[in-house]
């Protein structure tokens, strides 16, 4: 499959190998500016601090 079948998927410009699967490093950062901003979310309820602290625990006693 070609890396320009399908649009970037934040300015639906053509895609480019290079940025795949964005056309660009500019839409590869605002994409990521999204990460960090909270601009995605994962559905499900919020993991509470103690659960992760609690998990990362666990995994490190196996």
């Amino acid at each position: 499959m070609s890396t320009s079948a399908r649009p970037c998927p934040i300015c639906r410009k053509p895609r480019v190998a290079e940025h795949a699967p964005f056309c660009s490093s500019r839409c590869r950062d605002r994409d990521l500016a999204q990460w960090f901003g909270d601009g995605y979310a994962v559905p499900g309820r919020p993991a509470l601090p103690e659960e992760i602290a609690a998990e990362v625990v666990r995994q490190n006693d196996d």
